[in-house]
């Protein structure tokens, strides 16, 4: 399929566009981009943590969304690698009404956006009180809690196979060995 890629949009525009698209994008500040697919490691992962998340969650309260939409702005809207969302939503959402967590494999060309921009666009949410970044070629996690002060200036991070992502917010934790599963770290 041939697509003719619009450069500028407005959120609506875009979200009416993106879900007639075969492939993935974004918008960012009001300019469409496209994303690119991801390795081996970056989608056992992704499917690693939406498997321990949904396994510990109150699914009459929680859901657990691969790739959906997140409203970041005024003129952006980002695909996350795995939201949390209300349980219960209108089945023809495209975005996340009040992301609980969101969370992020980071990619080597990705590790600007992940761990700047998009954390800079993410904390500002309202809903939000944690964002998760998790290396791909390593075993390590940035987590961003919100406490009663807010979110705090860096994130808090935790490596090696025996580490533990705490989600108070959610009233679990995830082990970093459960995370990296069947991933072979060269």
């Amino acid at each position: 399929m041939n697509v003719q890629i619009p450069s500028q949009m407005d959120k609506a525009a875009f979200l009416a566009w993106a879900e007639r698209c075969d492939e993935r994008y974004e918008l960012v500040h009001g300019r469409v981009v496209m994303m690119v697919g991801g390795t081996r490691a970056h989608w056992q992962i992704a499917l690693n943590l939406a498997k321990a998340l949904d396994a510990r969650i109150d699914r009459q309260k929680w859901s657990v969304l691969p790739e959906f939409g997140v409203d970041a702005g005024p003129d952006t809207v980002r695909y996350p690698d795995i939201v949390v969302d209300p349980a219960g939503a209108p089945a023809k959402d495209l975005t996340a009404r009040a992301p609980v967590l969101i969370a992020e494999v980071l990619s080597p060309s990705s590790e600007r956006t992940d761990l700047a921009d998009k954390a800079a666009e993410y904390l500002r949410l309202p809903s939000l009180a944690t964002y998760i970044v998790v290396a791909q070629d390593e075993v390590k996690a940035w987590v961003w809690n919100c406490k009663a002060t807010g979110f705090p200036a860096g994130p808090a991070v935790t490596e090696g196979e025996a580490g533990i992502v705490d989600i108070p917010s959610l009233g679990i934790e995830l082990p970093l060995r459960e995370i990296y599963d069947r991933v072979r770290l060269d």
